[in-house]
């Protein structure tokens, strides 16, 4: 599933674990802070509440009810003197998580949008602005009412009406790595490569965080291949890695109702699973594997949708090489579509620790967001 318009929910942002603090030097930090930093949220049955710890007393809570337009979308998030900045998330609570988020696969069929979800969170990034997080990327931003009211984030308060529940019983779990948790974990589960992911992300606090609308790219520009390649370039990716990341549209559908794009039902779509209607790019859009590649090259079937922007990997002459490549060999194409996920899943973030948190024996990639190269190989 490539960044454009689909679906959507929100969800708060995370709070910080109390017992990572430890020492008296840590609690120093935590009082002295405590002035500057702004409350996190969460959400309590039918209102979201905010708090610096699940720890604290419910008499320490202020809640904010949810929209009466959205369920969980904040209208408003203010700031106390009562929380600490947002940290590391906690391995244990993560690995948790990602079991749960397999289960909740299996029973709502919802990898593309969990897919489109991170993918939309991170893909807001810019290389050329070096403050965090005015950069955009991956932060958490997605989670607030002003971001999701972007076009191209149409929908997608449907994804996180999906993992609030696994937010709210992991409050361990920054939003940030939720978000790419999801998206890396339903690629996976779907019969994709296995993403040598790292967490850790720094959540943003505040509406007034998210970057402006504009970021992500559209479904069919007057000039399709430029236009990815601004897009892609901007957040410092390179032609394969824009094709290689293309080939996720081998999951999901597009429905004209969030797009305008698509047929609204086809025989693949009509009966489900899930939600029944729209276009898929493939026949079997519940599997990754590099069909998305085959099928856009013959396009041999109506039902099937070929938007602009992936009719240009086959007219482009650099973006074909790649195209052609990933068509004839699976392999190659989980490589590289491996390493650009977990590549895009760090953009922009900010790591605590530094180096980023590893579940697996499975080390993530080791460059630094802002330093990114752009252009071709």
């Amino acid at each position: 599933m490539a960044l454009y318009p689909s679906n959507l929910t929100l969800s708060p942002p995370k709070s910080q674990s109390m017992a990572s603090l430890r020492g008296t030097a840590a609690t120093a930090r935590l009082i002295h802070s405590a002035s500057r930093a702004r409350l996190s949220l969460y959400s309590a049955s039918s209102s979201l509440c905010l708090s610096s710890s699940s720890s604290y007393s419910p008499s320490s809570l202020k809640c904010l009810h949810f929209s009466p337009l959205a369920p969980h979308i904040f209208k408003d998030q203010k700031r106390s003197s009562v929380s600490t900045a947002a940290a590391a998330s906690d391995p244990a609570q993560l690995k948790s998580a990602r079991e749960d988020i397999k289960e909740l696969l299996k029973s709502k069929s919802c990898h593309p949008i969990l897919v489109r979800l991170g993918w939309h969170d991170s893909g807001t990034y810019n290389k050329n602005i070096e403050e965090w997080p005015r950069r955009g990327g991956a932060n958490g931003s997605l989670r607030f009412d002003i971001e999701l009211k972007h076009a191209a984030n149409a929908g997608l308060v449907n994804a996180l009406n999906l993992i609030k529940p696994i937010k709210d019983k992991y409050s361990g779990v920054t939003f940030a790595d939720l978000f790419q948790l999801a998206s890396a974990t339903a690629i996976e589960e779907a019969g994709g490569p296995k993403i040598p992911m790292k967490y850790g992300r720094v959540d943003v606090s505040a509406p007034a965080e998210c970057p402006e609308e504009g970021r992500l790219p559209a479904a069919g520009p007057p000039k399709p291949a430029d236009h990815l390649r601004e897009v892609f370039y901007r957040m410092g990716l390179n032609d394969r890695e824009i094709v290689a990341l293309s080939g996720a549209h081998t999951l999901g559908r597009s429905r004209p109702e969030r797009s305008g794009w698509g047929k609204p039902e086809t025989k693949y779509t009509k009966n489900g699973p899930g939600a029944p209607g729209g276009q898929s790019w493939t026949a079997k859009w519940l599997k990754f594997d590099n069909s998305y590649f085959k099928d856009i090259k013959e396009r041999k079937d109506d039902d099937l949708l070929v938007l602009p922007t992936d009719a240009a990997l086959f007219e482009d002459p650099s973006f074909k090489v790649y195209a052609e490549k990933y068509a004839e060999d699976q392999e190659a194409f989980f490589k590289d579509y491996a390493e650009a996920h977990a590549k895009l899943s760090n953009l922009g973030a900010k790591f605590d620790p530094q180096e980023g948190i590893v579940l697996d024996d499975v080390a993530g990639e080791k460059v630094t967001a802002a330093n990114y190269s752009s252009g071709k190989d």
